[in-house]
């Protein structure tokens, strides 16, 4: 009999990664410290906790988490089979009954013949193949033995700030131009200017917008070393000015004039379709982030891909590390998934937790890798995560379009473009499951 495969967190990419080793005939030995040690954002001893949100997010298949959720009810997700049994109205969301929808996968999981559950908390890694899903709150005991993986010390990261994306196509390009300052080198950047009196609106909104709370186990000293826009704008009207939103060097070429205040896109992938906006890391809630930054003219409809965000979050830099398995490049056994590996979101730690699984069970059983192409979510995000952002400071991410593999043909309107991209990656997906030995 072969040796049991190790699953370490029992989240919602744990939970997944053991369900699917233990459907394809693994034994499955699935680690969970709770409720022996609780982590500060946890209260529940149940798996798959949804601590931040009951809302799984959007699921039309024109929307990128959409398009991702559908994917994994194809593949065979026990957490979107929860879901979908404890779905509660929410409009457009996808949204569950928390309690209902954890109790759900902890029966499941407890009740599989070839899984057995391991209370406490865990500071090493097991013998044999291992999967480790801690999330974003892994305990102390265990980073030293993640940490020793590590090249150095400057690949295990605490998430401190990440400034918001935006979808280059949804960036008002009649109200921004490309160019870098006094003209030198590229034009790599996309400036977004404003004239004194936006400026001056912008600022007195963004001085008084609401911020996010502060949760138990977060550190507001987070803070201290990487400023918000929030809190420089509170600092007098010309903060922003002389910092992030300096005009220096910036002339518009529509009319040749110099700016008041601009502000910087930095393109954020090898496509040029997601941009990230330079110097905006902040604590704003999302609503105030769309509502507040949408004050910029060329961003007043701009889509967001991933909003600013400031917390504490551990995760380790990926494409240095992690191959498109979610394996350890140094140490084929181990692999990662969850948000461990920079991937954000509930869905997307299923997603990883679903690859990893899938993958290593084929590792295990002699059969070729499934590897699903860039045209997938599933694959595009895994892809991301072993190869990173074009400019090498590697963030965590949610699923978007911006990092799936554009359509060939050039298709009017985003809601149509999206859904070929959607109807593409799901022929992919079925023609995989399809596939003989796809649940061998």
């Amino acid at each position: 009999m072969t040796a049991p495969v190790s699953v370490i967190g029992a989240g919602l990419a744990g939970s997944e990664a053991a369900w699917q080793l233990a459907e394809r005939g693994h034994r499955v030995r699935l680690y969970e410290m709770k409720p022996e040690k609780m982590t500060p954002a946890h209260t529940s001893p149940l798996f798959s906790e949804l601590v931040c949100s009951n809302s799984l997010r959007g699921d039309d298949l024109s929307n990128a988490v959409g398009l991702l959720k559908e994917e994994l009810r194809r593949l065979g997700s026990l957490i979107m089979r929860s879901a979908e049994a404890h779905r509660v109205p929410a409009g457009g969301a996808l949204a569950v009954d928390r309690e209902a929808f954890a109790r759900t996968i902890t029966d499941a999981i407890r009740s599989h013949p070839n899984i057995e559950i391991v209370e406490g908390e865990v500071t090493s890694f097991p013998d044999g193949d291992c999967i480790t899903a801690t999330g974003p709150l892994t305990s102390d005991g265990l980073i030293p033995a993640i940490a020793a993986r590590c090249p150095d010390e400057g690949f295990l990261h605490f998430f401190d700030a990440a400034a918001p994306l935006v979808a280059f196509d949804s960036v008002d390009m009649d109200r921004a131009w490309f160019g870098s300052r006094y003209d030198k080198g590229t034009a790599d950047y996309i400036n977004c200017p404003m004239d004194r009196d936006e400026y001056t609106a912008f600022v007195r909104e963004l001085a008084a917008a609401q911020q996010a709370p502060v949760h138990g186990f977060e550190d507001a000293g987070v803070f201290e070393g990487c400023m918000p826009v929030e809190v420089m704008a509170r600092r007098g009207e010309d903060t922003l000015r002389y910092g992030p939103l300096k005009p220096v060097g910036l002339r518009d070429p529509r009319t040749g004039q110099s700016c008041y205040a601009v502000v910087q896109l930095r393109r954020d992938n090898d496509e040029g379709s997601v941009y990230n906006l330079v110097g905006f890391q902040t604590h704003l809630t999302f609503p105030e982030q769309r509502r507040v930054f949408g004050m910029i003219p060329a961003l007043r409809n701009a889509e967001y891909l991933r909003y600013g965000k400031m917390h504490r979050n551990t995760f380790i830099n990926s494409p240095h590390m992690l191959d498109r398995y979610y394996r350890l490049r140094s140490d084929g056994r181990l692999c990662f998934a969850g948000q461990l590996t920079g991937v954000e979101g509930y869905v997307e730690s299923c997603a990883s937790g679903m690859l990893a699984a899938l993958e290593l069970s084929r590792r295990i059983k002699g059969l070729p890798p499934l590897d699903f192409p860039r045209t997938t979510a599933i694959g595009a995000l895994a892809l991301y995560i072993e190869n990173g952002a074009v400019t090498g400071d590697f963030q965590p991410m949610n699923i978007n379009f911006g990092i799936i593999e554009p359509y060939p043909e050039r298709i009017r309107g985003k809601r149509e473009k999206n859904t070929r991209i959607a109807q593409r990656s799901l022929a992919v997906i079925d023609a995989l499951v399809g596939r003989e030995d796809f649940r061998t």
